[in-house]
């Protein structure tokens, strides 16, 4: 007689609810391919992503950043410049048509929802202090809060202070919307397919939404990085509206299946876990 298959545990109360599984054959998977140069990103969209099946790479900001070998460096733009750590303009166009090329589409992280701290010589030659970003953005462009976020009950000082510290951008002002809504519009002339926004969780979503209306592909893949915390003021939920949620709860679930449950109830685990 044959052993009865495991069922799979009840799905834990903040679990996101089912969605509809993608149609049978769309390539969906995404490599996140974290501080990879643009030149070995082309590569591995050639010799592995592609190959492999892979629907997507995602890459690391492009924008000009403050100077350091350190993977935060990439977090603090002073400029919209493609001139970065990991490559310039033309080795991010070759990446796009190499990874094309390989059917692999492009996910471009994307930081719009602040500039950097301190001041000096960007890693494209742009000079920046906090707050003055010549020919790009001023102090009149940033939130009125210069507080660093420490209540995350509180909506106001969560989306209108500073992230650790970093010029918060005033995302509700008409020309700081237009102004990174051309710099988008901009990676998507070069050929990008979506964006992960990066810290979106700092942003109201109709900021966000705001934003998206203005792209020349307003239909763009877009992934916001919002991170659930029980009891916060602002929760995944509210940018759903406008495309994809990072859901870092998925990952610290299909953890705790490997180091407690039975490996087989990951058969159908995710949207399978209806009950």
């Amino acid at each position: 007689m044959q052993a009865p298959s495991p069922s799979p545990p009840r799905r834990p109360s903040w679990y996101p609810a089912p969605r509809t599984p993608p149609p049978p054959g769309s390539k969906d998977v995404t490599a996140v391919l974290f501080e990879w140069n643009f030149a070995s990103v082309a590569k591995e969209c050639t010799n592995t992503l592609g190959p492999a099946g892979y629907g997507y790479v995602q890459v690391s900001p492009p924008a000009e950043h403050i100077q350091g070998s350190q993977w935060w460096t990439s977090y603090q733009p002073v400029s919209y410049k493609i001139a970065g750590r990991l490559g310039d303009a033309t080795a991010f166009k070759n990446m796009i048509s190499t990874c094309h090329a390989a059917g692999v589409k492009v996910v471009v992280d994307t930081v719009i929802n602040h500039m950097s701290a301190g001041s000096g010589t960007g890693t494209g030659g742009s000079s920046y202090t906090k707050y003055n970003y010549p020919g790009l953005y001023s102090s009149y462009d940033m939130d009125d809060c210069t507080a660093t976020v420490s209540d995350y009950t509180n909506r106001a000082n969560v989306q209108n202070c500073e992230l650790v510290g970093l010029a918060d951008l005033d995302t509700g002002e008409e020309y700081v919307r237009a102004t990174i809504a051309g710099y988008m519009n901009s990676l998507l002339g070069y050929g990008a397919d979506g964006f992960r926004i990066d810290a979106a969780k700092h942003i109201p979503a109709t900021d966000l939404a705001n934003i998206k209306s203005r792209l020349t592909n307003p239909s763009a893949y877009w992934k916001q990085e919002v991170i659930y915390g029980a009891g916060e003021a602002v929760q995944p939920t509210e940018y759903t509206g406008n495309g994809d949620v990072q859901e870092f709860r998925y990952a610290y679930d299909l953890k705790r299946v490997f180091n407690n449950e039975n490996l087989a109830y990951l058969k159908n685990y995710g949207e399978g876990w209806g009950t």
